[in-house]
Parts: structure tokens; sequence; C-alpha cells
């Protein structure tokens, strides 16, 4: 049993949303000797919250992704597990979880140090992954997902401490205009919104699919639009997304017949492990979010051609 810590972002308790003005830093200290990224770049990402890496991965990488992608599709174990989500109202796959556990190609993926090595920069030293995932958004029928901030998730529902979490999202496809890109509130990690509704028992299993609870109010989100703006992510695939934990995103569907894949990994710094004694529901599936392996990761340069 963890001892009792104080809960510094109490969200789905109160009957209004709350504004709260982020007190830790995006950018945190960290190992200055090789950075990964540009003075510029860093700049940016704790100006703006997200940073986006062009092509890190060349065509051929991406092409093997691709090939073990289509494998896991056709896979009947997959397709059947409980860590492969649908889409809300049809058998269409939306996710398959837990990639870094699971595939060894994928597992070498999150350990490669052209993403691992931002994130540990990122956050200020050693990381783990705290959840992995393939992001389907099929051409024609992929879904939206509706406005969030992934911290306010982890925190209610996993117990993460604090905003010291960065997700990569890896493009496997062309993210274009048209094809329900990531959405983005630049700035928008700077406030955390507290969201209103109780949290229902085994959340996950719908929300995973479509969010209904954990999303902010329609007045916070036109506030932090009109202030900010909303930021389309498109960039070719081989392309490397980061973003802050508590930034407001979201995509719309894709009705084009041009299908959206990324490969995701949240990275989350070995000092702000989950407690349990932030949840006030029991523990979603470690698959989801990971309670156990809190070793740093082994960061190295990897190639997978």
């Amino acid at each position: 049993m963890q001892t009792r810590i104080d809960d510094r972002y109490p969200t789905r308790q109160s009957p209004e949303p709350v504004w709260q003005d982020r007190t830790v830093p995006v950018l945190y200290p960290g190992d200055q000797s090789h950075p990964p990224l540009s003075a510029e770049q860093a700049s940016q990402f704790e100006r703006d919250g997200f940073l986006v890496l062009p092509r890190i991965y060349s065509a051929e990488e991406v092409e093997v992704f691709r090939k073990e992608v289509e494998r896991l599709g056709a896979d009947p174990t997959i397709c059947a597990s409980e860590k492969t989500i649908r889409e809300p109202g049809s058998e269409t796959v939306r996710s398959v979880f837990a990639i870094h556990r699971d595939n060894p190609l994928f597992s070498r993926v999150a350990s490669d140090e052209r993403v691992a090595g931002v994130a540990r920069f990122l956050l200020g030293g050693d990381v783990y992954i705290h959840q992995s995932r393939l992001n389907f958004k099929p051409g024609f029928t992929g879904k939206e997902f509706y406005w969030h901030s992934d911290f306010e998730t982890w925190h209610a529902e996993d117990g993460m401490p604090d905003m010291r979490a960065v997700s990569c999202s890896i493009l496997l496809t062309d993210n274009d205009a048209i094809n329900g890109p990531l959405m983005l509130i630049p700035g928008s990690h700077r406030h955390f919104i507290h969201c209103v509704g109780e949290t229902p028992e085994n959340h996950y299993r719908q929300s995973l699919r479509k969010q209904e609870y954990g999303v902010p109010d329609r007045a916070s989100l036109k506030k932090l639009a009109d202030r900010y703006g909303i930021a389309g992510v498109t960039a070719p695939a081989g392309s490397a997304v980061f973003f802050d934990c508590n930034i407001m995103h979201g995509s719309n569907s894709n009705i084009t017949p041009y299908p959206r894949t990324n490969l995701f990994y949240v990275y989350n710094h070995t000092k702000n492990t989950v407690h349990e004694t932030l949840r006030t529901r029991p523990p979603r599936p470690d698959f989801i979010a990971e309670r156990e392996r809190f070793e740093p990761l082994p960061i190295r340069p990897e190639r997978f051609f």
C-alpha cells in the first residue's frame, strides 16, 4: 500500500469546470552534453507544447513497420485480444495496445534513441513506457478522437502524479489536412482544465472507443482556441510528433480513402510513476497503464532496414 500523497489536480470532483495554471516545467533540465534537439526546437516545444521532427525514419524503415502492421492485422490472436480496441459501432480496429511489450520490432522502436532520446531530453532524465499502442484511422470509416488532455485521464484514472510525461506519435502514413490529422491547441499545456463528471466503473471499456468523461467543457475549449488557435499537424510518413501530456488535442474523422496509421508511445519520467492513492476507481488494465515496470528504458541507436 502506497503512502497517500496530495492530489494537486483534483479533476472530476467539481460540478463546474475549473482552470488551474501550470506550475511545473514543460522542459525539464537534464543532461545537456549531447542534446538531440537544437535550442530552437527545445524552445518551440516549451512554447507550443509540441514539436514535429520530419522524416526521422527512412522510407525503407517505414515499409518495415507497415509490413509488421499488416501482419498484426491478419493475426487472429491479435484481433481477438482484449488489447485490441474497436471503433464505436463497428468491429473495425481502432487501436492495439502494449505493442512495446508484445512485439519485438515495436519494442526496439520504443528504445530507439531517435525518439526515446528526445523524450529523455524533454523530461530531464530516465524514462519508461507508460503506454504504447498502434493507432488506426482507416479510410472512409475512421472515427474522431474528441478533444482531451491525456494527463487529465492518466491522473484521474491511472494515478499519474504530475505533468512529466510526453507522447510520441510516429507516422506510418502521410498525415495531411484531409485524413483526420492530429489537431492541437498550442499553449494549452499551460492550463489544466478540471473536468466535470464522476468517472464510471470500468470507464476504459467505453472511453477507448469513444471518450465521454474526462473531456473538457465547450466553453473552456472555445476559450483556449480563441486564445491560442488550433494547429493541424501535417507531416510525411516517417516523421515523429512529440507533444506534452497536458496539451489539448484531438482529431476529426476520416472520410477520405486514405488511411492514417501511427505508432504511439507515452514516455514517463521514472520519478513520476503512477500512485494508487490518486485514483478514485480500480486500476485500468496494465496494458493501458504501466503499474509495475518502472525501470529506465535502455535507450540505444537502432536501424530497421
